[in-house]
């Protein structure tokens, strides 16, 4: 029987997990403040009353910074507060609902990254808005198994958290879980007692699983290492809430009869 490891949000996209025991999901939305703020090149246009979907190369992300690796975020749910640390050392807080607490955190990014910035840095949200990399609301989903079987042909151990999941599980089988995004409509999946969500997807890997969280350099090729050995470059699935509530480490992953 599968349970659920590990959960985690990433409240600024780009930027370091946050681990949590428990979450309550609801129908068609992300984990709770998972993506809910990204921080934008400033030749990026958005509308926060209007929101659309924007890549990823409008924002700063680990595909192309690695220097964020180096950083952990702490955000702090009650005062809305974003403290940023590097080798154990505050360098950065802001509170992000009022306007001098986003600054002081865009005034940290535009140093930090210099010339990987297009123009000052925006740090952006938009209500009911999440900054994935999918255009819908989702969670993301490892198979640790299938992970593992990545390592065996890798001949190394990988941090999941390069994967960059919300929720990671383990079945027992490698890429099980793909049985799970069939064509013309994916599988139901219950998780714990109440959840039901639906696979839509398997997840195509970028060069953001390239970089090493501990050094924040780039020591590996994963998504080339996926198309020779298995002939994808996939690793984990996408799934949207059908029916929301309360799920917690160690809840059961049941996939629909």
């Amino acid at each position: 029987m599968s349970r659920i490891a590990q959960i985690f949000r990433y409240p600024v996209k780009g930027l370091s997990p946050e681990p949590m025991s428990k979450a309550e999901l609801s129908p068609g939305r992300a984990i709770p403040l998972d993506r809910a703020f990204a921080l934008a090149h400033g030749s990026t246009q958005f509308d926060a009353v209007n929101p659309k979907f924007l890549p990823k190369s409008k924002f700063l992300m680990l595909a192309r910074n690695e220097r964020l690796a180096a950083l952990r975020c702490r955000y702090h749910d009650e005062s809305q507060e974003l403290v940023i640390e590097r080798e154990g050392k505050q360098v950065a807080r802001g509170r992000l609902d009022m306007p001098v607490g986003r600054q002081m955190i865009e005034q940290f990014f535009a140093a930090y990254m210099g010339d990987e910035m297009r123009g000052s840095p925006k740090l952006l949200r938009a209500r009911n808005h999440t900054f994935s990399d999918m255009p819908r609301h989702c969670i993301s989903l490892i198979n640790i198994s299938s992970l593992r079987e990545l390592e065996r042909v890798m001949k190394t151990p990988l941090d999941p958290l390069r994967f960059r999941a919300n929720l990671y599980f383990d079945t027992g089988q490698p890429w099980q879980e793909f049985d799970w995004c069939a064509e013309g409509g994916g599988v139901d999946i219950k998780i714990g007692n109440e959840v039901m969500v639906r696979a839509f997807s398997r997840t195509q890997r970028c060069a953001a699983t390239n970089v090493n969280l501990e050094t924040a350099s780039r020591d590996a090729n994963i998504p080339l290492q996926l198309q020779q050995a298995f002939g994808h470059a996939d690793m984990g699935i996408y799934l949207e809430v059908i029916q929301g509530g309360s799920i917690k480490l160690g809840n059961t992953v049941t996939p629909a009869e």
